[in-house]
């Protein structure tokens, strides 16, 4: 299967180079030429792997055989993804249970094993992180042969665990702390993409839900969770950069069934804005509690506005944006663990909220999209509760940070891309 960019349809690539490339030469994301249509009535009974080789084959047609997808999807999704009732109209799927207790870990662990299997040459992974992308593609590729990796984090504006987790990895991986936000982190990986002399001095690819093998891989569990389920339902994701959501959808139009799709968001409510007004106007992100989601111009709008065939009209009427304030975030939290002894990380808690919100009255299912314990302190704080940390985040605890902390300014990253 070839892909195109959404900036220009004239550019097309194979699996592999579209892979490899990650963002096109005119800075368009990549989607596929066609969307392939799944036989649902074949998927019973399916593993997790087998699912998702299912799922994948039709769109690394020419670069992967079968078999390899298979051995590849089982080394990779090697973790339970569970959906959980929490009451008898809403359950949450239980993304965290991978390496670094994130929903990333699916992504991330797919996208290296794809890459891996496609790619001759060294590369380095850039990619810039608002929390929990950064660890998982650190451990996703750490120590893969011919993979250099060096994630860009908004300096003070993630929680520890999660600066943890990318800053002491070592090996293979390095990490930039930059003096902004995420917005500006995202800012100078795509510079750096644009940049023809770095490309040749330094080839380089991102991990980022702007690259289809972050992206694709992620349609894997929306369609395990209505297995899962047994019904269509409706899903209320966690938004930031709009990829994860942007997957479901694309799991919808291979032929998944479902209720709706609500993406909840936090104070950076650009997109409910813009499903209100019609008018698509980026802004600086803010800083929250739910600092995986302060995105202010998120990366993926395009390919939920190509996956609507560009009918604004449409996308209005069935896509759904509610943001949820601070304060509300925090209630969530509290009501979440009073009324059901749970605790769930912030992000996770907004999709509660939004839930809470709707008017919809069948299946709801949340995306539990981090483990608790990467958010520790503002859990506690809502709920006077210690979340557990599990096995997966204790090592990197007690481990030395090591980050090279820098301007905004893309001429002081562009030299240490080219000395590191």
């Amino acid at each position: 299967m070839n892909y195109f960019s959404l900036t220009s349809r004239s550019i097309q690539r194979d699996f592999a180079s579209a892979l490899r490339e990650g963002l096109a030469p005119d800075r368009g994301l990549y989607v596929p030429e066609n969307i392939p249509r799944l036989d649902w009535a074949s998927l019973s009974g399916s593993t997790l792997p087998e699912l998702a080789t299912r799922m994948l084959l039709p769109y690394v047609e020419g670069a992967i055989l079968e078999t390899r997808l298979f051995d590849l999807m089982a080394d990779a999704l090697n973790f339970e993804i569970p959906l959980v009732q929490v009451d008898e109209k809403v359950s949450q799927l239980e993304l965290f249970h991978g390496p670094t207790a994130a929903f990333k870990d699916v992504g991330a662990r797919v996208m290296s094993r794809l890459l891996g299997a496609t790619s001759t040459e060294r590369l380095t992974i850039l990619v810039a992180t608002s929390g929990d992308t950064g660890s998982a593609v650190a451990q996703g590729f750490y120590n893969v042969p011919g993979i250099d990796v060096v994630i860009l984090y908004p300096s003070g504006r993630i929680s520890r665990i999660q600066e943890q987790q990318l800053t002491t990895v070592g090996a293979n991986v390095r990490a930039v702390e930059v003096q902004g936000s995420f917005d500006d982190c995202q800012r100078l990986v795509k510079e750096a993409f644009s940049d023809r002399e770095v490309q040749l001095r330094r080839p380089l690819t991102s991990a980022n839900s702007i690259n289809i093998g972050r992206w694709i891989p992620q349609s894997i569990y929306y369609v395990w969770a209505t297995l899962q389920a047994g019904e269509a339902v409706e899903f209320t994701v966690p938004s930031g950069n709009f990829g994860n959501i942007a997957a479901g959808l694309l799991a919808n139009r291979m032929g998944m069934s479902s209720a709706g799709f609500h993406a909840a968001v936090n104070a950076n409510d650009v997109m409910e804005q813009y499903m209100h007004t019609g008018q698509y106007r980026p802004s600086e992100s803010q800083a929250t509690i739910s600092n995986a989601m302060d995105v202010g111009d998120p990366s993926n709008r395009p390919r939920l506005e190509w996956l609507y065939n560009w009918d604004m009209k449409r996308m209005q009427r069935e896509f759904r944006v509610s943001s949820v304030s601070e304060e509300s975030t925090r209630s969530s939290m509290l009501r979440l663990w009073e009324d059901s002894a749970k605790l769930v990380c912030p992000h996770t808690a907004i999709g509660f909220e939004a839930v809470s919100r709707s008017a919809q009255r069948g299946h709801q299912v949340v995306l539990a999209t981090a483990h608790a314990a990467k958010f520790g302190g503002v859990v506690e704080e809502a709920t006077g509760q210690i979340p557990e940390i599990p096995d997966a985040l204790l090592g990197c605890l007690d481990k030395p940070k090591e980050s090279a902390l820098l301007p905004t300014d893309y001429a002081a990253f562009r030299s240490y891309l080219l000395q590191a």
